[in-house]
């Protein structure tokens, strides 16, 4: 059974994709081993998101979070660090949500 987004979760999506940094982002967490040498089972470290994105610790979590937020990727905590990972089941959604509402 097909559960529609709301009107306000679609903006929430667009919002965060409307960011090119937050979109390069999700672009790099699809192929997460073509992108970062260091992965597991949980996802990509923040530490090596940020170092790969070049900017601050603070902007790319903030980044991540607006994404978190838009139910795009997932994270886990793993002792201090952060992974983060694509909420691929969440994008298929979006994807079918698109085609049947535009």
């Amino acid at each position: 059974m097909r559960t529609e987004m709301t009107e306000a979760e679609l903006l929430e999506v667009f919002k965060a994709l409307a960011n090119p940094v937050r979109l390069q982002l999700l672009r790099w967490l699809r192929e997460p081993a073509r992108h970062f040498a260091e992965i597991n089972e949980v996802g990509v470290c923040v530490s090596h998101i940020q170092a790969k994105a070049g900017l601050a610790q603070s902007t790319v979590s903030a980044y991540l979070t607006t994404l978190e937020r838009a139910g795009l990727v997932r994270s886990t905590r793993v002792g201090k660090w952060t992974h983060y990972r694509r909420d691929e089941d969440r994008i298929a959604q979006l994807v079918e949500e698109l085609g049947h509402s535009l």
